[in-house]
């Protein structure tokens, strides 16, 4: 499993790592059923603390995207489509956030930000 850890992010270890696998889950490199290496792995490949992979681990978990047995670890849940979707919007938003206020910080106008949108999201 290839996931990058970038000590400059702002973001914690542990949000890089499920972030990463939510990702990997979404757009269909994990599926169902696919297991995740164990904790104790991940940390020792990532050089990281298996108390950062466990918190990532228990987040994917609490977010409904894997499931942990006793003594098989943990694998890739079924996902609810209408979860996959929420995620996706939430990202989306987070996205357009980051751009509105870029766009507000560099004076660029609300019609303008929609024109560009309109642009980028026909391919134009």
């Amino acid at each position: 499993m290839d996931i990058i850890i970038t000590n400059s992010s702002g973001e914690p270890i542990y949000q890089q790592i499920s972030s990463q696998i939510k990702a990997m889950i979404m757009n269909g490199t994990l599926k169902e059923g696919d297991a995740l290496p164990s904790m104790r792995t991940l940390a020792m490949q990532l050089r990281i603390s298996v108390i950062t992979t466990k918190r990532a681990y228990e987040d994917l978990e609490r977010d409904g995207f894997i499931e942990s047995y006793t003594g098989k670890g943990c694998i890739v849940k079924g996902q609810n489509t209408e979860l996959l979707r929420e995620e996706h919007l939430r990202q989306i938003e987070q996205l357009l956030c980051d751009a509105s206020e870029k766009a507000k910080m560099t004076g660029v106008k609300l019609d303008e930000l929609k024109e560009i949108l309109e642009i980028v999201y026909n391919g134009k």
